[in-house]
């Protein structure tokens, strides 16, 4: 699999002449119309065995062996060149295929209203082959103990026609907000606490749920250990039944980090209770804040070398958007929100208004500005080359997997560079009696 990214007066037909492939190959892989004009800038996913590499100044077999790690002599044997032979500038090399790892990959799928809707049900079925979890959000707690179950529709079938694992999302949203009074009433009340975990059973074995997956966010400081505590009975009970238990963590760089979405999620005791954690590495840029990447590579890398320190790697998904933002400029703190939009919709945007895309190396992050109605807007999103980073950041430290926060917003080179760098590992749920 290659990534290519799009130059002035580059055509389809001239990159994929470029490749060995076919302009409906790359149109395919990338759901775009074939005789669409491109954007310069667009990261491309080139479906291709492998990917190729043009020599360039400087360039001998040994530094590109060693830029794509595998053995020089190799690289000369693939391409049938002399080991000792001197490379000309502008020839193309093969780089087979690398050797995969195994990762976990979960999904959060959203569904709004009293039903799923038959495109969040077709994202689902598109994305359930590469899925090891798909995660319902969300079984809304209570102030009885009882749950607001969300509508399911065909998930279930879905994700057991697949090998899918059932994530039971259960939260503490309350009047669509995370509620730290809720939290605290339930955290201090054991017998609610029986009463919740009896109900969130009971719905797990009637619904064919095989990972319950508690979400408490915005807890109060104060509430640390008692939602330690609540995990650990709750362990106790899942893990009885064979389940596993996972949890969601606000992205942290250290153990005293302020803040009410921080304080209270103790990652070193998650990481001795639970089976594994999804940190919730995203919305540095988020809708109602400054302009910037939603996930920019430095402070996710920060994150998860401090989350190490703490968890066990083989405990760890690491959470990713598949969305970015379109703000209105000039930002006003607590003037309009920033408005959602998914990879493939910014690209179109771009072309629509015909502007460049840009990309930040030190965010690994694409971006670009245009203007309508006679404001100026700034959208930063994901791309293939933003995703890359973020496998090749999963795979350095070799952490459980990847997390991604939401279905229903079209990425699709995301989908196809997840494939080429990882099996995915599967968990079939059973049946439901």
């Amino acid at each position: 699999m290659q990534i290519h990214v799009v130059q002035a007066g580059q055509t389809l037909f001239g990159i994929a002449q470029s490749y060995s492939t076919t302009v409906d190959a790359i149109a395919a892989a990338n759901e775009i119309p074939a005789a669409v004009g491109l954007v310069v800038g667009q990261a491309l996913v080139i479906p291709i065995e492998g990917s190729y590499y043009w020599v360039k100044r400087g360039d001998s077999l040994y530094s590109i062996g060693r830029q794509w790690g595998i053995p020089y002599q190799e690289l000369a044997r693939v391409n049938r060149i002399p080991v000792s032979g001197t490379l000309t500038i502008g020839t193309r090399l093969y780089i087979p295929p690398q050797p995969k790892r195994r990762a976990e990959v979960n999904a959060y799928v959203e569904p709004r209203g009293n039903e799923v809707s038959a495109a969040l049900t077709e994202a689902s079925r598109q994305a359930a082959p590469r899925l090891t979890y798909l995660a319902p959000f969300s079984f809304r707690i209570n102030r009885d103990g009882t749950l607001q179950a969300p509508p399911l529709g065909g998930l279930p079938d879905i994700a057991r026609n697949n090998g899918v694992t059932l994530m039971m999302v259960v939260t503490n949203l309350e009047n669509d907000r995370f509620s730290d009074e809720l939290g605290q009433v339930i955290l201090s009340n054991e017998e609610l606490q029986n009463t919740l975990l009896d109900n969130i059973l009971s719905t797990a074995d009637r619904l064919g749920f095989r990972d319950i997956h508690f979400d408490m966010e915005f807890l109060r400081p104060a509430d640390k250990e008692a939602y330690n505590a609540f995990l650990r009975k709750a362990a106790a009970r899942i893990h009885a039944k064979g389940y596993l238990i996972s949890t969601a963590l606000a992205p942290k760089t250290s153990a005293t980090q302020q803040g009410k979405w921080y304080e209270a999620h103790d990652y070193r005791a998650h990481g001795q209770i639970v089976d594994f954690v999804v940190i919730m590495t995203y919305e540095w840029g988020y809708s109602g804040g400054p302009p910037q990447p939603v996930s920019p590579i430095g402070p996710v890398r920060r994150v998860l070398e401090y989350a190490l320190t703490e968890i066990p790697a083989n405990k760890i998904m690491m959470g990713q958007n598949l969305y970015g933002y379109d703000w209105t400029l000039p930002f006003v703190q607590g003037g309009p929100f920033a408005r959602a939009v998914s990879p493939q919709a910014a690209i179109e945007l771009a072309r629509q208004n015909g502007v460049a895309i840009q990309y930040d190396y030190q965010a690994q992050a694409p971006h670009f500005n245009y203007t309508s109605e006679g404001k100026e807007h700034v959208v930063w999103f994901e791309d293939a080359r933003s995703i890359q980073a973020k496998f090749n950041l999963l795979k350095e430290l070799g952490i459980r997997g990847i997390s991604y926060w939401k279905l229903g917003l079209p990425f699709p080179q995301n989908w196809l560079l997840l494939e080429s760098n990882f099996t995915i590992v599967k968990k079939p749920t059973p049946t439901p009696p």
